[in-house]
């Protein structure tokens, strides 16, 4: 039997295990914010992974945005080494998930097994990676346990508030050290047939418009800091949208919405903050004096974020020049610059030619609409070699009713163990 039948054969094996280890995962609710059962997930994979040889640490991301004695930022990172000198592979997923919303069928943190997928928060993104890599580098530790190199699985935090807690830390603290890891694969949602080879910059900010509270009966002693506001909405509807939308890249990013730059209005808080629930009572009668909006402008490997910045920046002292008492004032919250890996580079062509073997198709490539781990591995570890392929369906991520396929992981933990064999050995 051939390398990849073996394989083939020891994942196939491995499926019940699978789809277990990806509901043990989901039914640990990590949710962030506020950053609940790092710990708990962290001491779940460290168990695991030691039964298989890795040696695991536990890594706290002590100062980080969002760490603190009640909610510590916890990683893990688990090593086995081979019986020589070679490269190191490293899986990263990070194991954090976003806010339930409505509008579920399933329990959100139920793994509920039906017709092939299971279902709950962060089965897509990215519980269902982070099995399927275990359970490829388990296959492969036993057709291969004679291998060269080293093999890492990491599970981090924060990723969808940054990743600052987590993968920056640790490319921080020389986790990404090119010297000690060669290969990363991310296993985030971008489809089974499709090698991710970077991502969108994206800026963020906070502008705060100005006015003066008066008695809501008598608007014209006073100055309404949301109308003002909605003359910088106005601005952005009529100038900043199309301008945006006419703006194309040469990235392959998907879906095809996002070849163009775009923005989404995060938030908006005027006036009189809201009432618990339970408050009866009837709103106070006063003209807001201050009116916020958060902004999520993600743009091109063409733009530039000086210029992302200042096109902001221009319309906001446009309306200080042509509207009477406008003021604002503008905070910027975060940057991230786009990040791509050369479609030839070696992680790059070892995965898409695992794709065509298992799959019988030629890879796609293509960029993620949003940013995510890959830019604290290029930019502050200094590593290139670096891409997300993983199972999953790149629209179910954040949604209602999420779900990973179990056929889907099984083909990508065949791709991930091929990888492995052709680096390793």
């Amino acid at each position: 039997m051939d390398d990849q039948n073996q394989l083939k054969h020891a994942i196939d094996g491995r499926r019940d295990d699978l789809i277990a280890l990806t509901q043990d995962l989901i039914r640990i609710p990590t949710l962030n914010p506020p950053g609940d059962c790092y710990r708990e997930v962290c001491e779940y994979l460290d168990r695991r992974l030691r039964k298989t040889g890795f040696q695991t640490e536990l890594i706290r991301a002590f100062g980080t945005p969002g760490d603190s004695d009640k909610y510590p930022r916890w990683n893990i990172v688990a090593r086995r080494e081979g019986g020589t000198t070679g490269d190191c592979v490293h899986f990263n997923s990070h194991t954090d998930v976003v806010e339930v919303g409505s509008g579920w069928t399933k329990d959100p943190f139920g793994g509920e097994l039906s017709d092939g997928k299971i279902y709950g928060r962060g089965a897509c993104d990215m519980k269902g990676g982070l099995a399927a890599s275990i359970i490829a580098a388990e296959a492969f530790l036993e057709v291969h346990p004679k291998f060269a190199g080293a093999i890492e699985i990491s599970g981090t935090a924060d990723e969808e508030s940054g990743g600052y807690g987590g993968v920056a830390y640790l490319a921080e603290q020389g986790y990404f050290d090119p010297k000690r890891v060669q290969h990363v694969i991310i296993p985030e949602p971008l489809n089974k047939d499709r090698v991710c080879l970077g991502h969108r910059g994206g800026w963020w900010a906070e502008i705060e418009t100005f006015g003066e509270i008066a008695h809501g009966s008598m608007p014209f002693l006073g100055d309404c800091a949301v109308r003002h506001m909605g003359a910088v909405l106005t601005e952005f509807e009529d100038k900043l949208y199309p301008a945006m939308a006419a703006r194309t890249t040469d990235m392959p990013v998907v879906p095809e919405g996002a070849r163009s730059s775009t923005m989404n209005i995060n938030s908006i808080h005027g006036g009189q903050p809201e009432q618990p629930d339970d408050y009866t009572g009837l709103p106070a009668h006063c003209v807001p004096d201050s009116c916020r909006i958060v902004i999520d402008r993600r743009f091109l490997a063409e733009e530039n974020v000086d210029e992302v910045r200042g096109e902001v920046k221009a319309l906001l002292e446009g309306l200080k020049e042509s509207r009477d008492r406008f003021e604002y004032d503008m905070r910027e919250i975060n940057v991230v610059l786009p990040s791509m890996t050369d479609r030839n580079a070696p992680v790059v062509q070892t995965i898409a030619a695992e794709i065509e073997k298992v799959l019988g198709k030629p890879a796609e490539f293509v960029a993620s609409p949003g940013t995510y781990d890959q830019k604290h591995i290029d930019r502050i570890g200094k590593l290139k070699n670096c891409i997300a392929y993983g199972p999953g369906i790149l629209e179910l991520a954040h949604k209602p009713d999420e779900y990973i396929g179990v056929d889907d992981m099984v083909d990508s933990a065949q791709v991930m163990a091929g990888a492995l064999v052709k680096i390793l050995t």
